[in-house]
């Protein structure tokens, strides 16, 4: 089985290889270890070892056919597109399907009886610098689509019900299947059981002809094995929060390289931590993708590396707030949906703002996951409004309203020079402010106010609410923006970032942050709509409304009466 880390010419090579040298007689045994000779011999009789198959990833077309020829195969055969794998891979990495270009072709090799097979050859073009990259390192890593596969001869219900039952008895589990109607087909795929010596955890079975009475069962197998497996990994996801979290907590990623591996012990003593415990968190950590392991160790992926102290918008404070106060509090969600109470006040006895404000630790580690959350709306300085701001002739003032430590106002005046901002927030954040804008420099055009949302600075052009309304129950909701639409402008514009429900109940993050908000904060998300409401009963309009990425939107507002921004 090709290893971890080795190059696509040598994976291929071993593959091929592999396809040359083994028979079913040789490879049953290994595969499904226990087989008695009665049942090797029931299945050796009835079908023959017709492929392996891995996936490649070649920056071009040219490239794969080098890489086939390098390996002694045919570089001349036909390519298809191969749906399925495609959709295998967008499902798994979280990628669009339309932007993976997934091919399969099948170049013939001789087995040692001189019989035809063929190495099923799998493509994903990775051209160079297209962000592809991580996929291909965990790929490689962990070899999902690589399998062996044998043909049945003469099938029939009977035949095909024996050998799925022969597999199942030594440990193999169904793993989908289906039939494809142009080739004539009936795929069975497996899970080799654990203890194979194969060396490869995926198994293909196939039978000429339609034969889905047999597959329905198989596929019945498979789906109550997924249900049962899908709903253990949702119970267990507080594992994978508090893994982060200690992840995190510890520096790990700042321990780490991406070019090289580390070991786990050498891991451990950089942080202080008992290696065998190290070694147990970083396989389960590889398992999501943050690390990647191989005969050099650990080495950190492009994901993990957000959770090191010093990555561009680094999303450590995030994972250590999710893993440590607002962790405990969503232990009594519970509180919340019995009672309607918010559960982190029940818990703390406090709300969180207060809560927060008493700890200094816990008050900078709120601010800075804050600013770490802005990376995910930065599209924001593009916005319409903005841009209008930046190139108007003349002086342009951009409120932000508890706008934490400046890191989303700081995105705006960078990108805007000729843009001036105002910031609004409590005086030990102004403080931390005032540092980070001053290093991003862009201080000198920034002045700081001391205050709450009673203080909304008037004169402003363009006032920013980010992630601020969600915080709070309806009727504050409109007591903050009274207090805009007293301070606004009659030609200002008002910006609100937030997380907008859909309106049909489709899947969203803003019904996960929906639970989180009335858990943990005491307020909720809402839809287009309500926020529409509460703008007119503040004396402003709802105007028009943007996607910003990660289910955001910018809600844009003006007051009641001015006019719409395409008269201006």
């Amino acid at each position: 089985m090709p290893t971890s880390f080795a190059t696509d010419t040598d994976r291929l090579a071993e593959t091929a290889g592999f396809v040359r040298q083994q028979d079913a007689a040789t490879l049953l045994p290994l595969l499904l270890p226990g087989l008695d000779a009665l049942e090797l011999r029931a299945l050796v009789d009835r079908c023959r070892f017709s492929h392996a198959a891995l996936l490649v990833f070649p920056p071009d077309q040219e490239a794969l056919r080098t890489l086939l020829a390098g390996c002694a195969l045919s570089p001349d055969v036909a390519a298809q597109p191969s749906v399925v794998v495609r959709d295998r891979l967008a499902a798994r990495h979280g990628r669009d399907a339309a932007e993976l270009n997934v091919r399969i072709l099948r170049p013939a090799v001789t087995g040692p009886d001189g019989t035809g097979r063929t190495v099923e050859v799998f493509t994903l073009t990775v051209p160079p610098g297209s962000g592809l990259a991580g996929i291909a390192e965990r790929e490689r890593d962990r070899e999902h689509e690589a399998h062996l596969a044998f043909e049945i001869e003469q099938p029939d219900p009977l035949v095909l019900r024996g050998m799925c039952a022969i597999f199942g008895r030594h440990g193999a589990t169904a793993d989908g299947g289906g039939y494809n109607p142009h080739e004539d087909g009936t795929v069975f795929y497996f899970t080799a059981p654990t203890d194979t010596k194969a060396g490869y955890r995926r198994v293909e079975l196939y039978a000429p002809g339609d034969h889905r009475d047999v597959l329905a069962a198989h596929l019945d197998e498979y789906r109550a094995r997924q249900s049962a497996e899908t709903l253990l990994r949702l119970m267990t996801g507080a594992w994978t929060t508090q893994a982060l979290a200690v992840f995190a907590e510890l520096r790990v990623p700042d321990a780490m390289h991406t070019e090289e591996g580390t070991g786990a012990e050498a891991l451990a003593r950089a942080v202080g931590a008992d290696p065998e415990s190290m070694a147990t968190l970083l396989r389960y950590l590889a398992m999501l993708g943050l690390v990647t392991t191989g005969r050099d160790g650990f080495r950190l992926t492009g994901l993990g590396a957000l959770l090191r102290t010093d990555a561009p918008d680094s999303m450590r404070p995030l994972a250590l707030m999710y893993g440590g106060p607002f962790y405990r509090s969503f232990g009594a969600l519970g509180h919340t949906v019995r009672t309607g109470e918010v559960a982190f006040d029940h818990l703390f006895g406090e709300n969180h703002f207060d809560h927060f404000a008493r700890d200094p630790e816990l008050a900078e580690l709120f601010d800075r996951s804050m600013a770490a959350g802005s990376r995910m709306f930065g599209p924001l300085v593009e916005h319409p409004v903005v841009t209008a701001a930046g190139e108007a002739p003349g002086p342009r003032t951009v409120v932000d309203i508890a706008g934490g430590n400046g890191a989303l106002l700081g995105r705006v005046l960078a990108a805007h020079p000729r843009l001036d901002g105002v910031l609004l927030e409590r005086p030990h954040v102004l403080e931390a402010a005032r540092r980070a804008l001053e290093a991003a420099g862009v201080g000198g055009r920034c002045a700081y106010r001391e205050g709450d949302f009673a203080d909304v600075p008037p004169d402003g052009d363009v006032y920013i609410l980010s992630r601020i309304l969600h915080d709070w129950d309806d009727e504050r909701c409109r007591e903050i923006l009274r207090h805009c639409a007293r301070a606004m402008p009659a030609q200002a514009d008002l910006l609100i970032v937030e997380r907008v429900l859909p309106t049909d109940d489709s899947a969203s993050l803003a019904t996960a942050w929906d639970l989180h908000m009335r858990c943990n904060v005491g307020g909720r998300e809402r839809r287009a709509d309500h926020y529409a409401r509460l703008l007119a009963d503040a004396g402003l309009t709802l105007v028009g409304r943007t996607p910003l990425p990660l289910d955001g939107s910018v809600l844009h507002a003006r007051p009641a009466g001015a006019p719409h921004p395409a008269g201006r």
